[in-house]
């Protein structure tokens, strides 16, 4: 068997568990919620049980109707969820395969495609998004799933090539398929009942019987984005759907469509039905004009569509039954919008979940309440999560004069404090310009100052990541600098002679005199940026680097003061050799001139350095690969012993790294994380590496060592919010998101 294939075959047989099994007990830190979530769906044997999904990797299940979450990863996005309706343990999720689990959601196996017939899991895209390569693979990608009701073992597959698309049934839980349908579109979603599939899509209903196909187009020039279908004891099967023309009700299976009255003109999002009680439904709209202002949120019909009732009725203020959390307090009631989709239970109509762009809401009684349940108030203390994080950070960071106060540096909503040790948390923006409280990149603290730090703040998220300049010139970008006294509690500008951008990075260098501090700030398209006199003014510091606009990204300085600054890469596909490679520069002289360090040969995305503080001349570089075959090439951890002038590879197992720590306290000890659901450790300098067991979130930021165990380790991440464990847990295949390489298969060199 190849190392490709082996390390494929290893990487989706691997089971998940539940957090407290993982070695290291990690468990994640922060407010909660924050990012986009979908799929919310309830189990019909037990409403306590709940799954969600989000675009940043996590899926989460909870077992007490939303007062606690767990965090499982499936090593990508999950497009849907399915419990098994004669099988109360037994759920399905759909990745980029089909997904087990028969142990109430504590750990999943893969179910199609075989892991025998994997040949490899291609990872080379900018976000090492996963694709599963196997032969044979006839259904594709799976979009929908049923499950026959009165057979577990008779499964429904909706499966996509290309254009085409089709129905695949198996009669042995999913162990083998056939096709049994050509389909005249991927469906949204399908339902089995009495041996026919009803196949729902962006432009209507088919039925398939057999191999037998009868469509029910909707009416002309609609097409929906959502669509949810329920079957009453007797009649027809009722479908709801809605389009950017509206929304629509069919009560003849789909025969026929009737547009849905709101009170007004509104964009509809999304619908959700029972689907043993389907004339309740509930309707997500915003942009409703009425009484003079613009409201947002869910109406619910008892009536199969005739009436509605905006049960969720919000404008420029919190609705009097809607009972957030820490969203409408900190960023506004419109800040979630209303939700980008519903759930609700097969058994029990009056109960629905929603989630939107930063949070989970639920009721319990039709629409009388709403509850979040992503996040909830610590008693005397501020807000923290119940496990649903969907919060891209890039570090976590302890002030040096109290021990209690932490900050979160977050992307879309800012940063974030503790006053007690990270048991809760609130937003920290006070006094930052409205447009710079997005994202917060990096905070430093003055080390002789007790409460003066300065942040780097900006409207721009998700840098360095390609998608953020293909709409919009790196010029535009808003941001700055500000600084506190207080210990975060109230910012100012600090800014003057910088004009706004992106800031991504600041560095203190700690050999300035406390009265005239030297700081340094990578400026993301306009280079770098200098102060003498503690951030007051700036000035900018380019001689000698040769980009146009160029993409400083990271700073770091060695302890005989000298300064190095890295470009990100601006070619998406990694292409090498032109105007889209990334640079590494260092200054001798305070940033005053800047020469070219030489990167390692094939690699032009560094990402990350970490300097050894004895020998300044010892440095491990973080690469980002480039978009080539199956992993990606000229990715990895690079280690150079002369200061740059030759380097050679020392992790390569993981081609997408995003950055490599040193420990404070014992420089021969590094971390490294990346976008390859691992983070790493090394006890020789960066020699060998071995996985940090128990982490397992797809996409990683950087590694922070705890300052108070040496044996523990904090993680930022790109969607999960901050982990925090061992490292020092069994080295066991506790979990699908831990990549392990079969016993006997060599490691290359590491």
């Amino acid at each position: 068997m190849t190392r490709i294939k082996a390390l494929a075959v290893a990487l989706l047989t691997l089971a998940s568990t539940a957090t407290a099994a993982r070695p290291g007990d990690f468990r994640v830190i922060g407010p909660g919620g924050g990012g986009a979530m979908f799929n919310p769906t309830i189990s019909p044997h037990d409403s306590r049980t709940v799954l969600v999904s989000c675009d940043m990797t996590g899926a989460y299940i909870t077992h007490d109707g939303g007062s606690s979450w767990r965090m499982f990863n499936l090593r990508g996005t999950v497009r849907f969820f399915v419990f098994d309706p004669g099988q109360a343990k037994t759920i399905y999720a759909g990745v980029h395969g089909l997904w087990r689990s028969t142990d109430d959601g504590e750990s999943w196996g893969l179910v199609w495609p075989k892991p025998t017939a994997i040949q490899a899991v291609q990872m080379n895209s900018d976000h090492a998004d996963e694709q599963i390569i196997a032969t044979p693979d006839p259904l594709g990608e799976i979009v929908a799933l049923a499950i026959d009701p009165k057979d577990s073992r008779t499964l429904f597959a909706a499966g996509r090539q290309g254009r085409s698309a089709a129905l695949f049934v198996s009669h042995d839980s999913g162990a083998t398929w056939r096709e049994q349908a050509r389909l005249p579109e991927a469906p949204r979603r399908i339902w089995a009942r009495g041996g026919t599939v009803f196949s729902a899509g962006p432009h209507g209903v088919a039925e398939v019987l057999g191999g037998q196909v009868a469509t029910h187009p909707a009416t002309a020039g609609i097409t929906f984005t959502d669509i949810s279908g329920g079957f009453p004891a007797t009649g027809a099967p009722l479908f709801y759907g809605v389009s950017e023309r509206g929304a629509f009700v069919s009560r003849d299976g789909g025969a026929s469509w009737i547009a849905i009255q709101l009170p007004g003109r509104a964009a509809m999002r999304a619908v959700a039905t029972s689907l043993n009680h389907p004339e309740t439904a509930y309707l997500s709209y915003g942009q409703l004009k009425l009484d003079g202002r613009t409201w947002l949120g869910v109406a619910r019909t008892n009536d199969t569509g005739s009436t509605w009732s905006l049960v969720w009725k919000e404008a420029d203020k919190a609705a009097p039954n809607v009972h957030d959390a820490w969203i409408t307090e900190s960023l506004g009631s419109d800040w979630g919008e209303n939700p980008l989709a519903l759930g609700v239970a097969d058994q029990d109509p009056k109960m629905c979940y929603g989630t939107d762009f930063g949070r989970t809401m639920r009721t319990v009684d039709g629409g009388a309440t709403w509850d979040g349940v992503y996040s909830r108030r610590a008693p005397g203390g501020d807000w923290t999560t119940t496990g649903l994080d969907v919060t891209t950070n890039y570090g976590i960071h302890f002030d040096p004069f109290d021990p209690k106060r932490w900050f979160i540096t977050y992307t879309d909503i800012g940063l974030f404090r503790s006053e007690d040790s990270g048991r809760s948390w609130t937003r920290s923006v006070d006094g930052v310009p409205r447009e710079w409280t997005n994202t917060t990149y990096w905070v430093e603290f003055d080390p002789d100052v007790r409460g003066r730090m300065w942040g780097v703040m900006s409207y721009t998220h998700d840098l360095p990541r390609p998608k953020m300049w293909r709409r919009a010139s790196v010029l535009s970008y808003k941001g700055g600098v500000c600084r506190s006294e207080d210990g975060g509690r109230t910012w100012k500008i600090s800014n003057t002679g910088m004009p706004e951008t992106a800031p991504t990075h600041i560095l203190l260098d700690r050999r300035s005199p406390k009265n005239a501090r030297v700081l340094y700030v990578a400026a993301f398209g306009r280079g770098v940026y200098k102060s003498a006199d503690g951030g007051q003014t700036w000035q900018a510091k380019n001689t000698g680097i040769t980009q146009k606009d160029p993409f400083a990204w990271r700073l770091a300085q060695a302890a005989d003061g000298t300064l190095y600054v890295l470009l990100a890469r601006r070619s998406e596909n990694g292409s090498i050799g032109d105007a889209g490679d990334g640079a590494l520069y260092k200054s001798l002289d305070g940033a005053e001139t800047w020469s070219p360090v030489p990167l390692p040969a094939g690699v032009n995305g560094p990402n990350g350095l970490a300097i050894d503080p004895r020998d300044p001349r010892r440095m491990y570089l973080a690469a980002w690969a480039r978009a080539t075959g199956t992993h990606g090439e000229g990715g990895g951890i690079y280690l150079t012993a002369d200061g740059g002038m030759s380097w050679r590879a020392v992790l390569d197992r993981d081609r997408h790294v995003y950055d490599v720590t040193i420990d404070p306290r014992k420089p021969d000890l590094l971390y490294a994380a990346g976008f390859e659901s691992s983070a790493w450790r090394s006890t020789d300098r960066g020699e060998h590496w071995t996985r940090i067991p128990g982490f397992n979130f797809k996409w990683g930021h950087r590694v922070i060592p705890d300052p108070e165990d040496p044996a523990k380790v904090y993680i930022a991440t790109f969607g999960g919010s901050v982990w925090n464990g061992r490292v020092d847990g069994a080295d066991q295949p506790v979990d699908i998101m831990t990549p392990q390489l079969q016993p006997g298969t060599p490691q290359p060199g590491r």
